[in-house]
């Protein structure tokens, strides 16, 4: 059972095709002729019933994917941050599990509430949040886009959320939210730019973000990872904020932002004289090239979800969602 979400709502929108959309739609309610700059028009990203097929169309082929461990059943389904994770723990399953996924257990998602706002050119796009039969108490919050018509709906960010931690959104009468832009002024942090402050943050520190779980606590446990006996861990984050990777936003009704964005962090242990890198699971091993003899280089994806206030003020990190992307030893 879906239902809409009264306050919030997202879209993505594709040069080309949107002029075609918006001709179409408007034939089959008035007569004449009409002139319509579809790149410049601001529209809702989809309806509800579209957002809820998206949905299910996505959980289907994810599960389908999860069961046979293989990424060519969800590929059009995923991109972005959650591509690249999703695709590597799927190719992980397979090598370790050629023949399928031995524990599998089918999502399912439930009690959805849609944010989709209202904005011009592609890409489209809009919020699903939805209870999970995986993941405690936690709500799963997914991000559909799409680059054009004819193309599928697309999950680029999953992040799960604590039930009621998610913030109200600016809505227009018709229920649609608003999409910021990603080098929007006003805020504590533009959403172009989050990406980058955070890896800074987590390099130098400082007061750009509020203190928690993905930022003081994950410094403090990273530094106390740095340095231990025979073997030393370096840190590297790395910012995305272009393409696949581009930030998504959402006014809230105070002003700010609800802003999803992605980093990349590669994290290289590297073993003393006369030690050896600790044994990694199997999942780790079927990801990893070359030789682990002194050290062991992990990439990861990561992905974000952040209120960012209007004016001034500490940025608060919702969730972050994560996986190991790939490894290389030498």
């Amino acid at each position: 059972m879906s239902r809409d979400r009264s306050r919030p709502r997202r879209p993505r929108l594709d040069r080309r095709a949107l002029i075609a959309a918006s001709l179409t739609a408007l034939s089959l309610t008035a007569s004449g002729c009409v002139v319509v700059h579809g790149e410049r028009e601001v529209l809702p990203s989809a309806t509800r019933a579209e957002a809820a097929k998206a949905l299910t169309a996505f959980t289907t082929a994810y599960n389908k994917a999860d069961k046979a461990y293989d990424s060519s059943l969800d590929a059009d389904h995923v991109t972005g941050a959650l591509g690249d994770i999703d695709a590597a723990r799927l190719k992980a399953g397979h090598t370790t599990d050629p023949g399928g996924n031995p524990a599998y257990s089918p999502l399912k998602l439930t009690d959805a509430t849609f944010t989709i706002p209202k904005k011009a050119g592609w890409p489209r796009w809009f919020v699903a949040e939805a209870r999970g039969n995986k993941g405690g108490s936690l709500r799963w919050l997914l991000v559909f886009t799409r680059d054009g018509l004819g193309r599928p709906w697309q999950v680029a960010y999953l992040t799960l959320v604590k039930p009621g931690a998610l913030p109200r959104f600016k809505t227009d009468g018709d229920g649609r939210a608003e999409a910021v832009p990603a080098n929007s002024t006003g805020l504590a942090v533009a959403p172009k730019a989050l990406s980058k402050d955070y890896a800074t943050y987590l390099k130098r520190g400082g007061k750009t973000f509020a203190d928690g779980p993905h930022t003081s606590e994950w410094r403090t446990a990273r530094a106390k990872n740095a340095k231990k006996p025979g073997l030393a861990t370096q840190f590297i984050d790395q910012p995305l904020s272009d393409g696949d990777y581009a930030p998504l936003a959402l006014r809230t009704e105070d002003g700010g932002a609800l802003v999803f964005f992605a980093h990349r962090r590669f994290q290289k242990m590297t073993a003393a004289p006369n030690s050896s890198i600790p044994a990694q699971n199997a999942a780790v091993r079927a990801l990893t090239t070359g030789e682990v003899k002194q050290s062991l280089t992990m990439q990861f994806m990561s992905n974000e979800v952040a209120l960012v206030p209007a004016g001034d003020g500490p940025v608060t990190i919702l969730s972050r969602l994560e996986g190991m992307t790939s490894a290389e030893g030498s």
